[in-house]
């Protein structure tokens, strides 16, 4: 199997990311974005770095629409310096 460039990577991120978004409208979060997956499972590894691809990969497939809503929470309670 060959290996992933970056720019490979990055898009194949961005659609795991999209599909999750899809989801999460779908049980009536109508407003989330691919974006908003990644901050909520990125802000996850401020401190740690990013973990390996399948970690990151399992993460974005396993987020619930709870934990979320539950960072969309505090990301709106502590605003833009979150």
């Amino acid at each position: 199997m060959e290996e992933m460039n970056d720019v490979e990577l990055e898009q194949s991120i961005e659609m795991l990311c999209r599909s999750k978004a899809e989801e999460l409208r779908l049980v009536g979060y109508e407003y989330v974005t691919s974006k908003d997956v990644w901050n909520c499972i990125s802000h996850k590894y401020e401190k740690q770095g990013i973990p390996p691809l399948h970690q990151l990969v399992n993460d974005i497939l396993s987020l619930k629409a709870t934990s979320f809503m539950n960072f969309m929470t505090v990301s709106a309670y502590r605003g833009s310096s979150f």
